[in-house]
């Protein structure tokens, strides 16, 4: 088959479409043939060498897909050779063929071709796992999400408005607080020149904080914090190392939560996708929750791909479409 392979690993876009042994099966996976799969954050991180993949896993790129289930091993329940499917993936998405464990196979949500449904497994379960599985938010909370015109804030922004929580976001532009105000953002915070503890602290405090910073926002997130609030972290963009004020966190009850997917063993994970489906894909259906695309692009250009995200300068997600 042919996948994307990093030539050198020094050079983080050393991106090319070249020959790669066919994902061997292990029982109670499923061989999927890609036809579109969606750039994350993290793929660049690898790249760079910095989020190396679990054991065991493919250390070919791509952590979601879509494509058509073309083998079956093993026991594998409701699902069958010529489904169509979307995928959360540990790993592997950027390729002509990815092998799956069956508990992480979503059917397309109604409506969706392969291009929007790759955009959806990672932040659709990202999003629900963390801000409702684990933070329990809820209606008349207020929800802040930093970078709320990505993949996973456009996503944060409407899931959270689904469950009628009132939604403040940051982002560093006006054109990207526009879309999140289209999006359903109630307070728009830009980043660049507003100081977001302060605007938060002065609508009582969050109850819920979803931060892809990491140690950079640690004290201005503990500030933001409602009483009983929820901090909960799923990225690095800002640095590992931060201090904590833990008289702070202390007077707010707060608690905060670091927390990914990737490293999740794979019952986890099938719990994730299942209650992830039976939650967000109604949503999804109905249109109270929409994709967001910023622009679809041949695999072959991936590097241009992670070039455009690390830019800065999308909002949404990059679907990659895989040559037939």
């Amino acid at each position: 088959m042919k996948a994307i392979i990093q030539k050198d690993l020094e050079d983080p876009r050393s991106l090319e479409w070249s020959d790669a042994p066919t994902p061997e099966l292990a029982d109670g996976e499923v061989l999927v043939k890609v036809r579109a799969a969606a750039v994350n954050r993290a793929d660049i991180l690898q790249a760079r060498g910095y989020y190396p993949p679990p054991k065991g896993t493919t250390d070919i790129l791509g952590l979601e897909c879509s494509g058509v289930i073309e083998e079956v091993k093993g026991n594998v329940r409701g699902w069958q050779v010529g489904d169509e499917v979307c995928c959360l993936l540990s790993g592997g998405g950027f390729a002509e063929y990815a092998a799956v464990p069956a508990g992480q196979l979503l059917p397309l949500p109604e409506g969706y071709d392969f291009e929007r449904a790759a955009a959806m497994p990672e932040v659709a379960c990202t999003v629900f796992s963390n801000v409702v599985m684990i933070a329990g938010l809820k209606e008349g909370d207020l929800f802040l999400v930093h970078g709320g015109a990505g993949g996973i804030g456009t996503f944060a922004i409407q899931m959270a408005k689904a469950l009628g929580a009132r939604v403040a976001v940051t982002a560093g532009s006006a054109e990207k607080l526009e879309t999140c105000k289209e999006l359903g953002a109630d307070i728009l915070i830009n980043y660049k020149e507003d100081t977001f503890e302060e605007i938060i602290a002065a609508e009582g405090g969050a109850n819920v904080i979803l931060d892809i910073m990491g140690a950079k926002y640690l004290d201005r997130n503990v500030k933001a914090l409602a009483q009983d609030g929820h901090l909960i972290i799923i990225g690095m963009q800002g640095g590992v190392k931060g201090e904590l004020n833990i008289g702070r966190l202390l007077s707010k009850r707060g608690s905060i939560t670091a927390t990914g997917l990737r490293y999740r063993d794979a019952d986890d994970k099938a719990h994730i996708v299942a209650t992830t489906e039976d939650t967000v894909w109604p949503l999804l259906a109905d249109g109270s929750i929409k994709d967001f695309i910023h622009t679809t692009m041949d695999i072959r250009d991936v590097a241009k791909a992670h070039e455009l995200l690390d830019s800065g300068a999308v909002s949404g997600k990059i679907v990659l479409t895989v040559p037939a």
